[in-house]
């Protein structure tokens, strides 16, 4: 019953993605017709971007500093959530963590929370703690591209293998749940990063979402009718 549930909730929420997606290009464009993408930051962090995607398809992928973020990131969780990691193994084969506790959050973490981007923004922040305005703020960005590209490249690679955190809560519903959150820190990003504001992406959300399940809505009655008709 709780594998179908979690089927269903996962179909429930393709509307969303498909809603979400349709914000993100609505939040591309608006960010895009400002100056904001001219700016040493934003091209900064693209360059960051684009730096470990070419890096990626030209040399052998860093499987174990991967492997290693993985893990440190249940653990993370873990702790967030009162449970005491302990047991780290890491290897290019794989790794694992003990965990004296566990909810889906901590589970599927990996896929969405950037740990190498969290390290970076920490690492920023204590910075700003001795140090104001922060220096070298387009370095600091492109490291935070080049972070968040190893994170995207690599879930997307590990998204196409059998994996345990995965199948333990369901492919569709995962999927879909690791696209939104990895799609919501894409917009909230920019929206902190460019002059598209909260109250624009919050408004291109909801219309977007709507009108996903409205089609979506659409689509199942008609569809309903349809086999009605021919049955009847």
């Amino acid at each position: 019953m709780a594998n179908f549930l979690r089927l269903l909730t996962g179909v429930l929420l393709l509307p969303a993605c498909w809603g979400a997606t349709r914000a993100f290009f609505d939040a591309i464009v608006v960010a895009a017709g400002s100056s904001g993408w001219q700016s040493a930051e934003a091209m900064a962090m693209l360059g960051g971007m684009l730096a470990f995607a070419l890096a990626w398809v030209s040399l052998s992928h860093p499987v174990k500093m991967y492997v290693l973020g993985h893990e440190l990131t249940h653990a993370l969780w873990g702790l967030m959530f009162g449970a005491r990691p302990s047991d780290v193994r890491v290897s290019e084969n794989g790794g694992s963590v003990r965990l004296t506790k566990s909810n889906m959050l901590i589970t599927l973490a990996p896929y969405f929370f950037p740990f190498y981007t969290f390290v970076v923004i920490v690492a920023a922040l204590v910075t700003i703690a001795f140090f104001r305005p922060l220096p070298c703020l387009p370095l600091w960005l492109f490291l935070v591209g080049f972070t968040w590209s190893f994170h995207v490249l690599f879930t997307l690679e590990t998204l196409t293998r059998r994996q345990p955190d995965v199948k333990m809560y369901g492919r569709v519903f995962s999927w879909a749940f690791i696209f939104l959150v990895n799609l919501a820190t894409v917009l909230a990003w920019l929206a902190a990063t460019t002059p598209l504001t909260f109250a624009q992406l919050g408004g291109a959300l909801v219309s977007r979402t709507v009108s996903a399940y409205t089609g979506a809505a659409l689509f199942f009655s008609s569809s309903a009718q349809w086999v009605w008709r021919h049955v009847s």
